[in-house]
């Protein structure tokens, strides 16, 4: 039987969300991939207690996390259930719902009758009463805002979330949002999005500002921008890497030549400052103030272990940070 290390939180490193009471780690264990039916469950078994061991209290999922869709939710539920829930009250679990997860109209969007269906879906799938964060996944223009908002105002009342989310929102639709959600007293507290080095959409849309302006939690996912910023493509793409022979994927991140000089180039300032290149990239991301977590993706023990050394860097320096800023063309 799972017995958790007593010292967990002895070196865990938390976040205040915004205004609201809740604390998030510095660094936050995402299941988008994975954790479904193409992995083995003791490795995801082992990386999920060894991150609650080291002080990691949030895991991150959605309806459609798999393969297939769901898969993870289901895997992750079983390790809870069977290992977790006597710590269930330190758990910060979160999930989503917004884009394609069954056929017909009622399978995608943020209308009222998918949201609710959907996490009923996800706490049957995970086995729990409750999820702590829940959060629309996209934005869906054929739906208005208030009527996401209501159905999150209905599942926050039922006490089927604590709090909710919006992810892959930009900041003029999160200022609309944010505006319903105040109108119906809907504890709307964090916003997560796609940010890295080379990925800098969150300032050039606005999420960031007006997150930081209307005192929202800002929890960044793909920090390594889909493995590029990683050591294992320093001096190219190998064979084991998901951009390997795979066009679509390169051109869907912006992998180039050009890309491959500016990973080089991280890496060896990594280097010299006796880190990973991924490592650098988590640490950049955490010296933004408006970031309150950064949202790893792991395959193995070993790999969450290295990114969750990026705590114990030492802090860049504002040159460091202009050098970092030079080299990805930002």
């Amino acid at each position: 039987m799972y017995s958790a290390n007593e010292k967990r939180y002895e070196k865990a490193e938390f976040n205040k969300c915004g205004e609201s009471g809740l604390y998030l780690p510095k660094i936050s264990l995402g299941l988008w991939q994975n954790f479904g039916d193409n992995a083995d469950y003791d490795e995801m078994k082992d990386i999920i207690l060894t991150a609650f061991d080291m002080g990691v209290t949030h895991f991150d999922l959605a309806n459609n996390y798999g393969p297939k869709p769901g898969a993870a939710e289901v895997n992750f539920g079983k390790i809870v259930r069977e290992n977790l829930m006597p710590y269930r009250d330190e758990l910060v679990i979160s999930t989503k719902a917004g884009y394609r997860m069954w056929d017909g109209p009622y399978g995608i969007g943020g209308s009222r009758k998918y949201l609710v269906s959907s996490l009923d879906q996800s706490l049957k799938r995970l086995g729990l009463d409750y999820v702590d964060i829940f959060y629309h996944h996209c934005m869906t223009p054929d739906t208005e805002l208030k009527e996401t908002a209501l159905a999150l105002s209905d599942i926050t009342r039922q006490g089927k979330a604590i709090y909710v989310g919006m992810s892959n929102y930009n900041g003029k639709k999160m200022h609309r949002m944010y505006h319903r959600c105040d109108d119906l007293n809907v504890p709307f507290i964090i916003n997560q999005n796609r940010y890295s080095i080379f990925d800098r959409t969150v300032e050039k849309n606005d999420l960031k500002k007006e997150a930081k302006s209307k005192k929202k939690g800002l929890i960044a996912f793909s920090p390594l921008a889909q493995g590029q910023l990683t050591d294992k493509l320093a001096g190219g793409i190998v064979e084991n890497s998901r951009l390997y022979n795979n066009e679509v994927l390169q051109k869907k991140v912006g992998y180039s030549e050009g890309r491959q000089a500016q990973i080089a180039q991280l890496y060896k300032m990594a280097k010299d400052r006796g880190q990973t290149l991924s490592q650098l990239a988590i640490e950049w991301l955490l010296q933004w103030g408006e970031v309150t977590s950064v949202l790893i993706g792991v395959h193995s023990k070993a790999q969450l272990l290295e990114n969750l050394k990026a705590l114990e860097c030492k802090p860049l320096s504002k040159s460091e940070i202009m050098q970092i800023n030079a080299i990805a063309g930002k």
